[in-house]
């Protein structure tokens, strides 16, 4: 098959997918965006890739305005006629688009039909649910009639769509409701690409570095918005200011970490970084002793933080501020992979934070069941063949 994986974030996974379908024989273009803030995978071609892969990053020629939501929608608008443009030049077979804006996505699809290929919607998240409630908060005025209008268009793009992949059980009924059949839709959980995340030694050279050896080092790393409240990093700071030994190392870019940036000035014991190259990142997440997880408390069950995932890959505990109803949240409940508080209670996270600061061992525990998880379920192999029948069942050559 002639395949093209879009993933409008160029996040590690599914660079990863694309990789391994191409070493199955099939023809792939990787597409991302190239102009989005957010940490990236291996999104260059390595000495080792088959043939048959190949990646395009696309960009607008202009700074992307996020938090302007006129100009984003715009050049979102732009953005999709890039892509447009790449998947009429390429003419695939079938289409698997993720992570994508939703008038992007329609300009994907309507593309993927005009040049007679098959179109699989995957839905990391339900867009316009929240684009609904944010909109409705931010224009009180206007904010429902276009929170509603994403609404619709979300609906028919999903309706749509040749076939429906969503990384929850979760979303199944919302999706029902839109009118996905059962048929035609099918739930694959989101992984980390393992075999290029192995876990590393807490001393290592990255570590070195940035000055992280004999510390206990609370970490976060990936995209942080004032949504994330990242005033919890700034308590944790405050709260072990005065044990030298610990130390809190934020590396982010974007509105939170500029938050941060502004508002730590004076606190030793914090570290603010930008985002790292992938090919470190195994290195970096093992330089964490406990690793952190936020996602504001709106999301529920529509969001689902990939970083908790990558974090796993490290064996390293986890200190997050996750919904209950979450799904990262309740994988980490059952299998034990580290604490989680309600995300507006700063009061627990800072418990729960003295309690794996306290308790070695609990952290040991802690990390391997995440590492354990790690192992048994992101196995690319069968990931692989799962995503290739939707793929070959929907495709048009």
């Amino acid at each position: 098959m002639k395949i093209l994986v879009h993933d409008y974030a160029g996040h590690p996974f599914q660079v990863q997918l694309s990789r391994h379908l191409a070493r199955r024989g099939h023809e792939v273009l990787h597409v991302f965006s190239t102009f989005f803030q957010t940490p990236r995978g291996s999104l260059a071609r390595q000495p080792d890739d088959p043939p048959g892969f190949a990646v395009r990053g696309l960009d607008i020629g202009a700074p992307f305005e996020k938090y302007n939501f006129f100009k984003r929608v715009f050049q979102e608008r732009a953005y999709g006629r890039r892509l447009a443009e790449t998947i009429a030049g390429f003419r695939p077979d079938v289409v698997l688009s993720a992570n994508t804006p939703l008038d992007a996505q329609a300009a994907a699809l309507k593309a993927a039909r005009v040049a007679g290929a098959g179109f699989v919607f995957w839905i990391q998240d339900l867009y316009s649910v929240a684009i609904y409630r944010i909109l409705r908060q931010r224009l009180p005025v206007i904010g429902g009639p276009i929170g509603r209008r994403y609404m619709a268009l979300e609906k028919r793009l999903v309706r749509r769509s040749d076939h429906v992949v969503a990384i929850t059980d979760d979303f199944a009924p919302i999706l029902g409701e839109w009118g996905v059949a059962a048929g035609r839709l099918t739930v694959i959980e989101n992984w980390a690409p393992l075999d290029e995340l192995p876990a590393r030694p807490r001393d290592n050279a990255w570590a070195a570095e940035h000055g992280l050896a004999g510390k206990l080092v609370f970490m976060y790393s990936g995209t942080l918005g004032l949504k994330h409240n990242p005033d919890l990093m700034l308590q944790l700071a405050h709260r072990y200011q005065s044990r030298p030994e610990v130390r809190i190392v934020v590396i982010s870019e974007g509105l939170g970490a500029d938050w941060l940036r502004e508002r730590a000035q004076g606190l030793e014991n914090f570290q603010l970084l930008p985002f790292q190259p992938f090919a470190r990142m195994p290195e970096v997440i093992a330089s964490g002793d406990i690793l952190m997880a936020v996602l504001e408390p709106e999301a529920g069950v529509f969001s689902v933080p990939s970083k908790v995932l990558t974090y796993f890959c490290a064996g390293r505990p986890l200190l997050t501020a996750i919904p209950a109803e979450n799904l990262a949240a309740r994988i980490i409940g059952r299998i034990r992979a580290g604490l989680v508080a309600p995300p507006g209670d700063g009061p627990a996270f800072l418990a729960a934070a003295d309690r794996l600061v306290n308790d070695a061992a609990l952290r040991a525990e802690l990390g391997k069941n995440a590492l354990d998880y790690a192992r048994k379920t992101f196995d690319i192999d069968a990931i692989g063949t799962r995503f290739e029948g939707i793929l070959a069942r929907v495709a048009k050559g």
